[in-house]
Protein backbone atom coordinates (compact mmCIF):
# COMPACT_ATOMS: atom_id res chain seq x y z
CA UNK A 1 0.00 0.00 0.00
CA UNK A 2 1.08 3.47 -1.24
CA UNK A 3 1.63 5.29 2.07
CA UNK A 4 1.25 8.22 0.49
CA UNK A 5 -2.11 8.04 -0.37
CA UNK A 6 -3.42 8.23 3.56
CA UNK A 7 -3.47 11.45 5.12
CA UNK A 8 -3.54 11.25 8.91
CA UNK A 9 -6.58 13.76 8.83
CA UNK A 10 -8.56 11.77 11.54
CA UNK A 11 -7.85 8.56 14.18
CA UNK A 12 -8.21 5.59 11.69
CA UNK A 13 -6.39 7.18 9.26
CA UNK A 14 -3.15 8.06 11.49
CA UNK A 15 -3.29 4.61 13.25
CA UNK A 16 -2.93 2.81 9.84
CA UNK A 17 -0.16 5.18 8.24
CA UNK A 18 1.94 4.72 11.62
CA UNK A 19 1.33 0.83 11.67
CA UNK A 20 2.42 0.71 8.11
CA UNK A 21 5.73 2.83 8.90
CA UNK A 22 6.94 1.05 11.81
CA UNK A 23 6.64 -2.12 9.71
CA UNK A 24 8.73 -0.76 6.67
CA UNK A 25 11.09 0.49 9.60
CA UNK A 26 10.44 -3.36 11.01
CA UNK A 27 11.66 -4.81 8.11
CA UNK A 28 14.66 -2.57 8.02
CA UNK A 29 16.03 -3.58 10.90
CA UNK A 30 16.15 -7.24 9.80
CA UNK A 31 19.90 -7.00 9.62
CA UNK A 32 20.33 -6.24 13.03
CA UNK A 33 21.03 -8.92 16.31
CA UNK A 34 18.26 -10.64 17.42
CA UNK A 35 18.39 -8.61 21.07
CA UNK A 36 18.02 -5.31 19.19
CA UNK A 37 14.94 -6.33 17.27
CA UNK A 38 12.90 -7.71 20.51
CA UNK A 39 14.23 -4.08 22.16
CA UNK A 40 12.73 -2.41 18.99
CA UNK A 41 9.69 -3.76 19.37
CA UNK A 42 9.17 -3.24 22.86
CA UNK A 43 9.57 0.69 23.18
CA UNK A 44 7.28 0.18 19.96
CA UNK A 45 4.63 -1.15 21.54
CA UNK A 46 4.80 1.29 24.57
CA UNK A 47 4.69 3.90 22.19
CA UNK A 48 1.71 2.36 20.46
CA UNK A 49 -0.23 1.80 23.61
CA UNK A 50 0.23 5.40 25.17
CA UNK A 51 -0.45 7.18 21.95
CA UNK A 52 -4.08 5.07 22.03
CA UNK A 53 -4.44 5.55 25.84
CA UNK A 54 -3.67 9.43 25.51
CA UNK A 55 -6.19 9.85 21.98
CA UNK A 56 -9.03 7.77 23.75
CA UNK A 57 -8.84 10.22 27.00
CA UNK A 58 -8.78 12.93 24.70
CA UNK A 59 -11.90 11.94 22.52
CA UNK A 60 -14.04 11.00 26.15
CA UNK A 61 -13.37 14.65 27.34
CA UNK A 62 -14.06 16.50 24.05
CA UNK A 63 -17.66 14.53 24.61
CA UNK A 64 -18.26 15.28 27.96
CA UNK A 65 -21.02 18.12 29.09
CA UNK A 66 -19.93 21.52 30.46
CA UNK A 67 -20.10 21.91 34.60
CA UNK A 68 -21.25 25.46 34.18
CA UNK A 69 -23.30 25.74 30.62
CA UNK A 70 -24.43 22.26 30.45
CA UNK A 71 -23.07 21.78 26.61
CA UNK A 72 -20.94 19.47 25.11
CA UNK A 73 -17.50 20.83 23.73
CA UNK A 74 -17.91 19.91 20.03
CA UNK A 75 -15.05 19.85 17.28
CA UNK A 76 -15.20 23.18 14.77
CA UNK A 77 -15.61 21.14 11.79
CA UNK A 78 -18.18 19.24 12.80
CA UNK A 79 -21.68 19.67 12.00
CA UNK A 80 -23.20 18.42 15.50
CA UNK A 81 -22.18 20.69 17.55
CA UNK A 82 -23.71 24.09 18.41
CA UNK A 83 -25.17 26.26 15.32
CA UNK A 84 -25.02 30.29 15.30
CA UNK A 85 -24.91 30.34 19.22
CA UNK A 86 -27.83 28.05 19.31
CA UNK A 87 -26.97 26.50 22.93
CA UNK A 88 -28.33 22.32 24.28
CA UNK A 89 -30.35 23.17 27.32
CA UNK A 90 -31.08 19.60 27.78
CA UNK A 91 -27.60 18.77 28.85
CA UNK A 92 -26.83 18.61 32.77
CA UNK A 93 -24.07 17.35 34.47
CA UNK A 94 -23.65 13.86 35.11
CA UNK A 95 -21.28 12.85 37.36
CA UNK A 96 -21.98 12.28 40.86
CA UNK A 97 -19.33 14.05 42.68
CA UNK A 98 -19.75 17.43 41.53
CA UNK A 99 -20.25 20.06 44.37
CA UNK A 100 -21.65 23.25 43.95
CA UNK A 101 -21.08 26.04 46.18
CA UNK A 102 -23.38 28.79 46.91
CA UNK A 103 -21.77 32.08 48.01
CA UNK A 104 -24.19 33.97 51.07
CA UNK A 105 -23.79 37.48 51.54
CA UNK A 106 -22.52 38.15 55.28
CA UNK A 107 -24.86 38.45 57.67
CA UNK A 108 -23.89 41.25 60.35
CA UNK A 109 -25.22 40.81 63.72
CA UNK A 110 -28.70 43.08 65.15
CA UNK A 111 -27.57 45.73 66.74
CA UNK A 112 -28.71 45.40 70.58
CA UNK A 113 -31.22 47.99 70.24
CA UNK A 114 -34.22 48.04 72.90
CA UNK A 115 -37.02 45.74 71.60
CA UNK A 116 -36.41 43.72 68.67
CA UNK A 117 -40.08 42.53 68.64
CA UNK A 118 -42.04 45.20 67.43
CA UNK A 119 -45.66 44.95 69.23
CA UNK A 120 -48.75 45.08 67.46
CA UNK A 121 -50.60 48.21 67.04
CA UNK A 122 -53.23 49.29 68.48
CA UNK A 123 -56.01 51.14 67.01
CA UNK A 124 -56.33 54.91 69.22
CA UNK A 125 -59.27 56.09 69.84
CA UNK A 126 -59.66 59.67 68.08
CA UNK A 127 -62.08 61.93 69.73
CA UNK A 128 -63.95 64.22 67.01
CA UNK A 129 -63.84 67.54 68.12
CA UNK A 130 -66.51 70.01 67.73
CA UNK A 131 -64.21 72.89 66.16
CA UNK A 132 -62.26 71.59 62.89
CA UNK A 133 -58.80 72.63 62.13
CA UNK A 134 -60.22 74.25 58.93
CA UNK A 135 -62.67 75.91 60.50
CA UNK A 136 -59.18 77.98 61.81
CA UNK A 137 -57.93 78.27 58.43
CA UNK A 138 -60.75 79.77 56.94
CA UNK A 139 -61.14 82.18 60.39
CA UNK A 140 -57.37 82.94 59.34
CA UNK A 141 -58.65 83.90 55.72
CA UNK A 142 -60.97 86.04 56.83
CA UNK A 143 -58.61 88.26 57.81
CA UNK A 144 -56.59 88.95 55.09
CA UNK A 145 -53.92 87.42 52.94
CA UNK A 146 -51.23 89.39 55.53
CA UNK A 147 -50.53 85.93 57.36
CA UNK A 148 -50.42 83.64 54.17
CA UNK A 149 -47.42 86.08 52.45
CA UNK A 150 -45.89 86.01 55.71
CA UNK A 151 -45.81 82.26 55.94
CA UNK A 152 -44.86 82.21 52.41
CA UNK A 153 -42.04 84.12 53.45
CA UNK A 154 -41.16 82.14 56.40
CA UNK A 155 -40.47 79.12 54.22
CA UNK A 156 -38.64 80.86 51.89
CA UNK A 157 -36.10 81.49 54.39
CA UNK A 158 -36.31 77.71 54.92
CA UNK A 159 -35.48 77.10 51.15
CA UNK A 160 -39.05 76.39 50.37
CA UNK A 161 -40.54 78.14 47.03
CA UNK A 162 -43.77 75.47 46.88
CA UNK A 163 -46.98 77.15 48.25
CA UNK A 164 -48.42 74.61 51.41
CA UNK A 165 -51.52 74.21 53.45
CA UNK A 166 -51.29 76.07 56.86
CA UNK A 167 -52.53 72.87 58.95
CA UNK A 168 -50.11 70.37 59.03
CA UNK A 169 -51.53 67.12 61.04
CA UNK A 170 -51.58 63.60 61.25
CA UNK A 171 -53.78 60.70 60.79
CA UNK A 172 -54.85 59.42 64.10
CA UNK A 173 -54.41 55.67 63.18
CA UNK A 174 -50.73 56.83 62.43
CA UNK A 175 -48.46 55.37 64.67
CA UNK A 176 -46.24 57.55 66.55
CA UNK A 177 -42.40 58.10 65.11
CA UNK A 178 -40.76 57.98 68.44
CA UNK A 179 -41.09 54.44 69.12
CA UNK A 180 -40.40 53.29 72.13
CA UNK A 181 -40.48 48.56 72.40
CA UNK A 182 -40.03 48.35 75.74
CA UNK A 183 -41.01 49.44 79.08
CA UNK A 184 -39.67 52.46 79.34
CA UNK A 185 -37.25 54.79 77.61
CA UNK A 186 -33.26 55.32 77.59
CA UNK A 187 -32.45 55.97 81.19
CA UNK A 188 -30.78 59.21 79.98
CA UNK A 189 -34.26 60.57 78.91
CA UNK A 190 -37.04 61.80 81.70
CA UNK A 191 -40.75 61.81 81.68
CA UNK A 192 -40.46 64.94 80.65
CA UNK A 193 -38.16 64.64 77.38
CA UNK A 194 -40.37 61.91 75.99
CA UNK A 195 -43.46 63.66 76.03
CA UNK A 196 -42.34 66.77 74.37
CA UNK A 197 -40.48 64.61 71.93
CA UNK A 198 -44.10 63.08 71.48
CA UNK A 199 -45.28 65.92 71.01
CA UNK A 200 -43.10 67.39 68.64
CA UNK A 201 -43.61 64.76 66.45
CA UNK A 202 -47.27 63.98 66.32
CA UNK A 203 -48.66 66.51 67.47
CA UNK A 204 -51.55 68.69 65.18
CA UNK A 205 -50.21 71.76 63.64
CA UNK A 206 -52.58 74.71 63.28
CA UNK A 207 -51.02 77.73 62.97
CA UNK A 208 -47.51 78.17 61.46
CA UNK A 209 -45.79 82.10 61.97
CA UNK A 210 -42.61 83.97 61.55
CA UNK A 211 -41.07 85.35 64.70
CA UNK A 212 -38.34 87.87 65.51
CA UNK A 213 -37.86 88.41 69.62
CA UNK A 214 -34.70 90.54 70.86
CA UNK A 215 -31.65 88.67 71.09
CA UNK A 216 -32.71 85.61 68.49
CA UNK A 217 -32.63 85.47 64.36
CA UNK A 218 -36.08 85.02 62.64
CA UNK A 219 -37.14 81.67 63.07
CA UNK A 220 -40.38 79.26 61.97
CA UNK A 221 -42.83 78.58 64.90
CA UNK A 222 -45.95 76.72 64.67
CA UNK A 223 -48.34 76.15 66.84
CA UNK A 224 -50.35 72.91 67.93
CA UNK A 225 -53.91 72.57 68.83
CA UNK A 226 -53.86 72.22 72.70
CA UNK A 227 -52.59 76.24 72.30
CA UNK A 228 -54.57 78.12 74.10
CA UNK A 229 -52.95 81.31 74.16
CA UNK A 230 -51.47 83.40 71.43
CA UNK A 231 -48.49 85.03 73.22
CA UNK A 232 -45.62 83.67 72.42
CA UNK A 233 -44.23 84.12 75.96
CA UNK A 234 -46.51 81.90 77.59
CA UNK A 235 -45.35 79.12 78.96
CA UNK A 236 -45.60 75.69 77.89
CA UNK A 237 -45.02 72.80 75.67
CA UNK A 238 -47.58 73.95 73.07
CA UNK A 239 -44.69 75.51 70.57
CA UNK A 240 -42.25 74.20 67.89
CA UNK A 241 -39.21 76.16 65.98
CA UNK A 242 -38.98 74.59 62.77
CA UNK A 243 -35.54 74.69 61.02
CA UNK A 244 -34.20 73.87 57.24
CA UNK A 245 -33.69 70.41 56.63
CA UNK A 246 -29.57 71.73 56.04
CA UNK A 247 -30.02 71.43 59.79
CA UNK A 248 -30.41 68.02 60.63
CA UNK A 249 -27.53 67.46 62.92
CA UNK A 250 -29.67 68.96 65.40
CA UNK A 251 -31.50 66.08 65.99
CA UNK A 252 -28.19 64.41 66.00
CA UNK A 253 -26.97 66.65 68.76
CA UNK A 254 -29.78 66.50 70.94
CA UNK A 255 -29.54 62.84 71.72
CA UNK A 256 -25.82 63.34 72.07
CA UNK A 257 -26.32 65.64 75.16
CA UNK A 258 -28.57 63.56 77.11
CA UNK A 259 -26.14 60.88 76.52
CA UNK A 260 -23.62 62.47 77.84
CA UNK A 261 -25.17 63.38 80.74
CA UNK A 262 -25.15 67.50 79.72
CA UNK A 263 -28.79 68.20 79.71
CA UNK A 264 -28.67 71.41 78.59
CA UNK A 265 -30.29 71.22 74.68
CA UNK A 266 -34.07 71.92 74.49
CA UNK A 267 -35.90 68.74 73.18
CA UNK A 268 -35.69 68.17 69.48
CA UNK A 269 -37.18 65.78 66.83
CA UNK A 270 -37.57 64.99 63.22
CA UNK A 271 -40.74 65.39 61.44
CA UNK A 272 -42.40 65.27 57.85
CA UNK A 273 -44.15 68.14 56.80
CA UNK A 274 -46.62 66.40 54.74
CA UNK A 275 -48.23 69.93 53.12
CA UNK A 276 -44.76 70.22 51.44
CA UNK A 277 -44.47 69.59 48.39
CA UNK A 278 -41.30 67.00 48.49
CA UNK A 279 -42.16 66.41 52.04
CA UNK A 280 -38.60 66.48 53.46
CA UNK A 281 -37.70 65.81 57.24
CA UNK A 282 -37.51 69.12 59.04
CA UNK A 283 -35.31 69.05 63.00
CA UNK A 284 -38.38 70.90 65.12
CA UNK A 285 -37.04 72.36 68.50
CA UNK A 286 -39.22 72.27 71.21
CA UNK A 287 -39.81 76.50 72.23
CA UNK A 288 -38.96 77.41 75.42
CA UNK A 289 -39.96 81.04 75.99
CA UNK A 290 -37.95 81.48 79.05
CA UNK A 291 -34.59 80.89 77.32
CA UNK A 292 -32.74 84.43 76.68
CA UNK A 293 -29.08 85.24 75.40
CA UNK A 294 -26.63 85.93 77.96
CA UNK A 295 -25.47 89.17 76.23
CA UNK A 296 -28.47 91.51 76.89
CA UNK A 297 -28.89 94.58 75.40
CA UNK A 298 -29.89 95.79 79.20
CA UNK A 299 -27.06 94.10 80.50
CA UNK A 300 -23.89 95.67 78.40
CA UNK A 301 -21.46 94.61 81.20
CA UNK A 302 -22.46 90.92 80.36
CA UNK A 303 -21.59 91.34 76.82
CA UNK A 304 -18.93 88.25 75.95
CA UNK A 305 -15.78 88.70 74.32
CA UNK A 306 -13.37 85.99 74.10
CA UNK A 307 -10.89 87.98 76.60
CA UNK A 308 -13.68 88.23 79.52
CA UNK A 309 -14.65 84.36 78.31
CA UNK A 310 -10.72 83.49 79.39
CA UNK A 311 -10.91 85.74 82.59
CA UNK A 312 -13.90 84.16 83.56
CA UNK A 313 -12.50 80.76 83.57
CA UNK A 314 -9.04 81.94 84.91
CA UNK A 315 -11.24 83.23 87.63
CA UNK A 316 -13.81 80.41 88.17
CA UNK A 317 -16.73 82.61 88.35
CA UNK A 318 -19.55 81.45 90.95
CA UNK A 319 -17.42 78.04 91.94
CA UNK A 320 -18.27 76.63 95.25
CA UNK A 321 -20.10 79.69 95.83
CA UNK A 322 -17.87 82.63 95.77
CA UNK A 323 -19.65 85.72 94.34
CA UNK A 324 -16.91 87.03 91.81
CA UNK A 325 -15.31 90.41 92.21
CA UNK A 326 -16.45 93.73 89.49
CA UNK A 327 -12.88 93.44 87.39
CA UNK A 328 -13.48 89.39 86.74
CA UNK A 329 -15.68 90.27 83.67
CA UNK A 330 -17.64 87.14 85.18
CA UNK A 331 -21.60 86.96 83.46
CA UNK A 332 -24.33 84.90 85.41
CA UNK A 333 -22.58 81.54 84.22
CA UNK A 334 -21.51 79.15 86.63
CA UNK A 335 -17.84 77.94 85.95
CA UNK A 336 -18.55 74.36 85.10
CA UNK A 337 -21.05 74.99 82.50
CA UNK A 338 -18.14 76.01 80.02
CA UNK A 339 -16.12 72.78 80.43
CA UNK A 340 -19.75 71.12 79.29
CA UNK A 341 -20.22 73.37 76.76
CA UNK A 342 -16.87 72.63 75.37
CA UNK A 343 -16.84 68.66 75.32
CA UNK A 344 -20.10 69.28 73.64
CA UNK A 345 -18.90 71.68 70.89
CA UNK A 346 -15.65 69.89 70.17
CA UNK A 347 -17.37 66.46 69.36
CA UNK A 348 -19.90 68.16 66.67
CA UNK A 349 -17.24 70.78 65.66
CA UNK A 350 -20.01 73.11 66.54
CA UNK A 351 -17.84 77.12 65.99
CA UNK A 352 -20.40 79.69 65.68
CA UNK A 353 -20.55 79.53 69.14
CA UNK A 354 -16.75 80.22 70.57
CA UNK A 355 -15.10 80.76 67.23
CA UNK A 356 -17.35 82.52 65.38
CA UNK A 357 -14.78 83.53 63.18
CA UNK A 358 -13.18 80.23 62.43
CA UNK A 359 -9.96 81.07 63.65
CA UNK A 360 -9.01 77.55 65.40
CA UNK A 361 -9.22 75.67 61.75
CA UNK A 362 -9.47 76.01 58.29
CA UNK A 363 -12.84 76.57 56.75
CA UNK A 364 -14.20 76.23 53.63
CA UNK A 365 -15.93 78.57 51.47
CA UNK A 366 -19.41 77.09 51.97
CA UNK A 367 -19.00 77.93 56.16
CA UNK A 368 -20.66 80.69 57.74
CA UNK A 369 -17.20 82.82 58.79
CA UNK A 370 -16.31 83.11 55.58
CA UNK A 371 -19.67 83.64 53.61
CA UNK A 372 -20.08 86.49 56.11
CA UNK A 373 -16.34 88.20 55.80
CA UNK A 374 -15.49 87.29 59.50
CA UNK A 375 -12.70 84.46 58.45
CA UNK A 376 -10.22 87.35 58.31
CA UNK A 377 -10.83 89.47 61.79
CA UNK A 378 -8.56 86.91 63.49
CA UNK A 379 -5.71 88.92 64.66
CA UNK A 380 -7.57 90.67 67.36
CA UNK A 381 -9.23 87.91 69.03
CA UNK A 382 -9.35 89.38 72.40
CA UNK A 383 -12.30 91.84 71.05
CA UNK A 384 -14.26 88.69 69.15
CA UNK A 385 -17.62 88.62 70.67
CA UNK A 386 -18.94 84.90 71.48
CA UNK A 387 -22.69 84.83 69.82
CA UNK A 388 -25.41 82.01 70.70
CA UNK A 389 -24.68 82.29 74.16
CA UNK A 390 -27.97 81.61 76.16
CA UNK A 391 -29.55 80.97 79.53
CA UNK A 392 -33.08 80.81 81.11
CA UNK A 393 -34.59 83.82 83.12
CA UNK A 394 -35.06 82.23 85.97
CA UNK A 395 -31.99 80.14 85.64
CA UNK A 396 -29.25 82.39 84.65
CA UNK A 397 -26.65 79.71 86.12
CA UNK A 398 -26.68 77.18 83.76
CA UNK A 399 -26.46 77.11 80.06
CA UNK A 400 -29.07 76.85 76.63
CA UNK A 401 -27.67 74.97 74.15
CA UNK A 402 -29.35 76.65 70.99
CA UNK A 403 -28.34 76.51 67.82
CA UNK A 404 -26.48 73.15 67.31
CA UNK A 405 -25.24 72.35 63.86
CA UNK A 406 -22.57 69.70 63.70
CA UNK A 407 -20.16 68.95 61.05
CA UNK A 408 -19.39 65.52 60.94
CA UNK A 409 -17.76 65.66 57.45
CA UNK A 410 -14.27 67.41 59.20
CA UNK A 411 -11.42 65.24 59.39
CA UNK A 412 -9.10 64.68 62.54
CA UNK A 413 -6.04 66.76 61.05
CA UNK A 414 -8.57 69.96 61.03
CA UNK A 415 -10.24 69.85 64.18
CA UNK A 416 -10.61 73.18 66.32
CA UNK A 417 -8.94 73.08 69.72
CA UNK A 418 -9.30 76.39 69.74
CA UNK A 419 -12.23 75.27 71.39
CA UNK A 420 -10.67 73.73 74.10
CA UNK A 421 -8.63 76.80 75.46
CA UNK A 422 -8.32 77.96 78.79
CA UNK A 423 -9.85 74.69 79.97
CA UNK A 424 -8.44 72.92 82.75
CA UNK A 425 -11.19 70.66 84.03
CA UNK A 426 -14.03 68.44 82.33
CA UNK A 427 -16.97 66.52 83.10
CA UNK A 428 -16.36 63.62 84.96
CA UNK A 429 -19.54 62.24 84.07
CA UNK A 430 -19.33 63.12 80.13
CA UNK A 431 -15.66 61.80 79.88
CA UNK A 432 -16.53 58.63 81.78
CA UNK A 433 -18.94 57.60 79.09
CA UNK A 434 -16.48 58.05 76.33
CA UNK A 435 -14.23 56.38 77.69
CA UNK A 436 -16.59 53.43 78.46
CA UNK A 437 -16.83 51.88 74.74
CA UNK A 438 -20.11 52.16 75.13
CA UNK A 439 -20.70 55.57 73.60
CA UNK A 440 -21.59 53.71 70.24
CA UNK A 441 -24.00 51.47 71.84
CA UNK A 442 -26.03 54.22 73.61
CA UNK A 443 -26.41 56.25 70.71
CA UNK A 444 -27.85 53.54 68.54
CA UNK A 445 -30.29 52.92 71.63
CA UNK A 446 -31.06 56.77 71.78
CA UNK A 447 -31.24 57.90 67.81
CA UNK A 448 -33.76 54.88 67.01
CA UNK A 449 -36.33 56.02 69.20
CA UNK A 450 -36.63 59.57 66.02
CA UNK A 451 -37.68 56.84 63.33
CA UNK A 452 -38.06 59.90 60.76
CA UNK A 453 -34.48 60.88 61.56
CA UNK A 454 -33.18 56.92 61.62
CA UNK A 455 -35.13 56.59 58.59
CA UNK A 456 -33.73 59.95 57.06
CA UNK A 457 -30.14 59.06 57.32
CA UNK A 458 -29.96 56.08 55.71
CA UNK A 459 -31.13 53.77 58.63
CA UNK A 460 -28.57 52.08 60.47
CA UNK A 461 -25.63 52.07 58.42
CA UNK A 462 -26.09 55.78 57.95
CA UNK A 463 -26.23 56.00 61.80
CA UNK A 464 -23.12 54.42 62.49
CA UNK A 465 -21.47 56.44 60.23
CA UNK A 466 -21.70 59.79 61.84
CA UNK A 467 -20.62 57.58 65.11
CA UNK A 468 -17.88 56.62 63.85
CA UNK A 469 -16.84 60.46 63.58
CA UNK A 470 -17.86 60.89 66.82
CA UNK A 471 -15.79 58.44 68.16
CA UNK A 472 -12.56 59.72 66.48
CA UNK A 473 -13.05 62.60 67.58
CA UNK A 474 -13.80 60.84 71.04
CA UNK A 475 -10.35 59.52 71.10
CA UNK A 476 -8.84 62.89 70.33
CA UNK A 477 -10.18 64.59 72.93
CA UNK A 478 -9.21 62.01 75.38
CA UNK A 479 -5.10 62.21 74.01
CA UNK A 480 -5.99 65.74 74.65
CA UNK A 481 -6.78 65.75 78.09
CA UNK A 482 -4.10 63.34 78.81
CA UNK A 483 -1.35 65.15 77.24
CA UNK A 484 -2.49 68.84 78.80
CA UNK A 485 -3.32 67.11 82.34
CA UNK A 486 -7.01 68.25 82.21
CA UNK A 487 -8.57 67.40 85.33
CA UNK A 488 -11.78 65.18 85.26
CA UNK A 489 -14.15 66.15 88.29
CA UNK A 490 -17.05 65.70 89.39
CA UNK A 491 -19.64 68.83 87.88
CA UNK A 492 -22.34 68.64 89.66
CA UNK A 493 -25.67 70.31 88.06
Amino acid sequence: MDTRSIRPGNIANSVIYWSISFWRLFNCCKSYSSIRKYLFVTVACFIYLFFTVHVNHTTNRDKRPDLWTGQGKSDPDSTDGVRDGEANESLSPTRSNVVYITLKSKRHKPANIRGTVRPKLRKKKVRVRHQDAQDGTREKANKGEHNSNTIDRSWKLLGYSDKFNKIDRLDGSDPSSIRIYSQRAPPWFSNEDIAAMRFLADSTITHIEEVTLRGFSSFILFRSEINRTDDVHEPGKCCGVVKSPLDASEVFAFHLDRVLGLNRTLPTVSRRFHSLGDGQSCPVVLWDPSVSPVADADQPSERLTWGSYQASLKHKCWHKGVTPKAEWSCTGIHHHEWSGLVVFDFLLQIYERLDRNCCGFKPRLEDTCVELGHHGECKDKESVELTHIFHRKHDPRHLVFLNNKGYFDRDEENLNFKLLEGIKELPEQSISVLRSQRLRERLLQSLFLDQQYWESQGGRQGIEKLIEVIERRTKVLLTYINAHGIKVVPMNS
